[in-house]
């Protein structure tokens, strides 16, 4: 196989020299800190470390661990969840699985508190280092919820709080929620004592709010502080705060709530930024106060609600107004552009970039698969190798399709931008109509594009499908080798192919990209760009050889911005 592209492993391209946004990057950083689906953040500092872990749902491995030393360059150390003994994602929809992991640190133990739903529940994972090996989970069945929050208090107790339902079942309103709390024994794993309800409904009941979660207690001064997401996590999102002398309360709200959102704005502003919420709080050694939070960027304005990169990861600067948090303070809408929380020379060299305008090239030459690279599922054999054709990542065609519930041979990274390309170099030889490898930009199991290389009546073909339905196919020659791009516009995708390097053919141009937001798709993920090979249902011995991949992200925001 002959490698058709310079040899660059994750590189930084050109691309970042060419915008303005990069010339000021000594004075400011650029939103989101982690762009594509990368949503429920949350955060602590240990030392001159930061770290960071965000949900994952049925993608494995499971819940990210990013570093930073200055809160802006970020470097993906390991995953929490990366061994199947510790989960199992068989059967679950891509938007079950892990919801909202909350890291925090004591006393030489990082613990991530985290809900496997349609799996075993709560649970609490412990390690001595961030970048693992993590234990496997303490299961907590007495937390009937979601989005658990460990607080570790100066007296040497902790607690864990969390979302659940309303008093006695018995929701007075759709959404009506709780947020509850139990005393934790952090050196056994288990929750102590009695709950406690610390929250019922939201910030006033009255107004009958809705979907209370993410909570996270915090102390400062001589206040408790509980901070929740309020809204449901689509336009109506926010983050709201309460107050209290004790623990357990009782919690005040803050007459001016909430403390972020963007509901309130036109929708249509240049470049918005909607649905923040699901914020987590941390300080700097300096004392300066950060806010992590998730949000979306959706299409121009004309296509408003629409989005395919999934709930993003932001961060915003946090000031203490007459004793309460408030994060953006000086400006009510979200910036894409920030004065640096810390100066860059402490930060750590960026290998692989998660901000701004980038190229990334991986030409499958190291011994193992980059850690940004992900499985649809919990994958219990190894169905690809780096080492039977070195230089080239084998992909075995197995049964197991995108749109079941099971893990078929899907290797894919996020969509990280609204415009930009993916293009991979495959080399494979179908037998049969079944057999199928190539590229797919993916958001669930009904929801996907698929350009791949098959058989029809004998004769190769490149084909096109939208979900499982066929929308165009085209005869190509007998070779083994392909090229395959998909280029995205915002509300499109258009499809190429060439059989020959680099001499591209379009296949299928305006392919209307709103079918994979999570408008028309629901769930909670956002698109992944994937390798991908089947043998739809049937047995198979084939093998797909994909020599590289390129994701080149270019969204003009980060031009305008500045």
């Amino acid at each position: 196989m002959k490698k058709t592209m310079i040899a660059l492993t994750l590189v930084v391209a050109s691309l970042i020299g060419e915008n303005p946004i990069y010339a000021e990057q000594k004075t400011s950083y650029s939103n989101p800190i982690l762009a594509g689906f990368y949503p429920d953040p949350s955060i602590c500092r240990v030392g001159e470390n930061f770290y960071l872990v965000t949900s994952t749902f049925a993608y494995f491995p499971g819940i990210p661990v990013f570093q930073s030393r200055d809160l802006v360059n970020w470097k993906l150390i390991g995953h929490v969840m990366d061994r199947a003994e510790q989960m199992n994602l068989e059967g679950l929809g891509v938007s079950e699985g892990i919801f909202a992991p909350a890291i925090r640190f004591h006393d030489g133990l990082f613990y991530v508190t985290c809900t496997l739903v349609g799996g075993g529940g709560n649970y609490v994972v412990i390690a001595r280092d961030p970048a693992g090996p993590w234990s496997n989970p303490s299961w907590l069945p007495q937390i009937n919820g979601i989005d658990p929050s460990l607080f570790f208090d100066d007296n040497g107790k902790a607690y864990i709080v969390y979302n659940s339902i309303a008093p006695e079942d018995k929701p007075l309103y759709e959404g009506h929620r709780t947020i509850r709390m139990y005393e934790f024994d952090y050196k056994n794993l288990k929750v102590i004592g009695e709950e406690i309800i610390l929250v019922n409904g939201g910030t006033d009941i009255s107004k009958k709010p809705i979907w209370i979660e993410g909570p996270h207690i915090f102390r400062k001064d001589d206040y408790y502080y509980l901070m929740c997401a309020e809204g449901g996590t689509s336009w109506e999102h926010s983050e709201v705060v309460f107050r209290s002398e004790n623990v357990a309360g009782p919690y005040i709200p803050y007459e001016k709530n909430p403390i972020l959102t963007q509901r309130h704005l036109d929708p249509n502003r240049p470049n918005p930024v909607t649905c923040t919420g699901h914020a987590d709080l941390v300080m700097t050694k300096s004392g300066d106060w950060w806010a992590v939070f998730l949000g979306c960027r959706p299409y121009l304005p004309e296509y408003e609600g629409f989005f395919n990169t999934g709930r993003e990861t932001f961060m915003a600067p946090v000031k203490w107004i007459d004793g309460w948090p408030v994060i953006n303070p000086e400006s009510g809408t979200v910036q894409y552009s920030y004065p640096l929380p810390l100066e860059l020379e402490n930060a750590d060299e960026v290998v692989t970039p998660y901000s701004g305008n980038f190229q990334i090239t991986d030409n499958f030459d190291a011994e193992s698969l980059d850690p940004n690279w992900v499985f649809l599922r919990t994958p219990h054999t190894k169905w690809y190798s780096l080492s039977d054709h070195p230089g080239s990542l084998a992909i075995q065609l197995r049964p197991e399709t995108c749109s079941g519930k099971s893990n078929p041979s899907f290797i894919g990274r996020r969509q990280q931008h609204l415009r930009g390309s993916t293009s991979t170099a495959m080399n494979f030889m179908p037998a049969t109509e079944t057999e199928k490898a190539g590229l797919l930009v993916f958001q669930n199991e009904t929801h996907y594009y698929y350009l791949c290389k098959s058989l029809e009546k004998g004769q190769a073909v490149v084909q096109l499908f939208k979900s499982d339905t066929l929308l165009i196919s085209q005869k190509i020659g007998k070779g083994r080798d392909i090229q395959m791009k998909i280029i995205a516009e915002g509300a499109y995708y258009s499809f190429y192919y060439a059989t020959k390097p680099n001499k591209w053919i379009l296949l299928k141009d305006q392919v209307d990209a709103r079918f994979l937001s999570t408008r028309v798709a629901g769930g909670f993920v956002g698109c992944m760009y994937a390798l991908y090979a089947t043998s739809s249902g049937k047995p198979s011995s084939a093998v797909a050889y994909f020599d590289w991949f390129e994701y080149v992200g270019n969204d003009e925001i980060y031009i305008n911005t500045k």
